[in-house]
This record gives C-alpha cells, sequence and structure tokens, in this order.
C-alpha cells in the first residue's frame, strides 16, 4: 500500500514543482504579469497541502526537482497555451491518481487540488489565449482582471 501512495504522492509533488517552476520562470522572464503572479502562489499552496500527508503515512519526501531544468516559452501567448495544456494533463492526472487511492484524506487532498486546476487555472490560462497576448509588451496581462 504505502508503495503505491508514495508514487501517487510522488507524481503528484512532481507535478505541482514542475508547474511552480515553469511559471516562476514565466514571471523571471517576462515580469509580473497574469495569470502567473495569481496561479504561481496556488502552485506553492499546492504543495503545501501534499507535504504533511508524507509525514503522516511516514513516506520519504523525493527531492525537489531543479528549477533550471524548465525551458521557458519563447512568448507570454506560448506560454499562457502551455498553461492550458499543462492544466488540462493535471487534472487528468488526478482523476488516474484519486482513482488509486482509498485513503479518504489523501483523496480529499487530491480533488482539492484537481478543482483548483480545473475550476480557477485552466479557465484562467484560457482566458489568456483568448486575449491573445502578444509577445511584445505583454499588456493585456496587466490589464486583465482575474475573476478569482
Amino acid at each position: 500500500m504505502s508503495v503505491a501512495l508514495a508514487s501517487v504522492l510522488n507524481e503528484a509533488l512532481m507535478d505541482e514543482y514542475k508547474a511552480r517552476d515553469t511559471y516562476r520562470k514565466v514571471i523571471e522572464t517576462f515580469g509580473s504579469v497574469r495569470p502567473f503572479i495569481n496561479i504561481v502562489e496556488a502552485e506553492q499552496r499546492h504543495i503545501d497541502m501534499l507535504l504533511p500527508l508524507y509525514e503522516k503515512y511516514g513516506l520519504p519526501l523525493p527531492e525537489e526537482p531543479d528549477p533550471e531544468q524548465v525551458e521557458v516559452p519563447k512568448s507570454l501567448l506560448e506560454a499562457c497555451r502551455e498553461g492550458v495544456a499543462a492544466e488540462i494533463e493535471n487534472v487528468a492526472m488526478y482523476d488516474r491518481l484519486i482513482a488509486a487511492v482509498d485513503l479518504p484524506d489523501v483523496i480529499e487532498v487530491l480533488r482539492r487540488l484537481q478543482s483548483a486546476s480545473r475550476e480557477h487555472h485552466l479557465p484562467a490560462f484560457q482566458r489568456c489565449v483568448e486575449r491573445g497576448d502578444a509577445p511584445h509588451g505583454g499588456q493585456g496581462f496587466r490589464r486583465g482582471r482575474s475573476h478569482h
């Protein structure tokens, strides 16, 4: 059981680290732009929700990935398109992980993380793509209003 649980938690944690590090890199490259400035904080909260489960179930914490391995998209619009794809994959990953565990507290955390991706992050990136934020200036981000 603990091997399966460890692999579920590791996959979720690595996915959240990757999202956080990617969105941080976008901010480093393009400035304090939306929706990345909002979502990067949420990704850190997701990580912080997963970590106590390792302690509770006595599982070793995997090493954080090297943020330098993250590739930066060539433009803000590309970053938003990649964000849409990443959040869709994230929702599908959580469907699979939730089906693989039977611990109510773990399922609850995974469902909350999935819900944040589906109901908040994905629509924010979709709006960003619809605005067609240009690589030069990215003004749409600064003026864009988030409803979340």
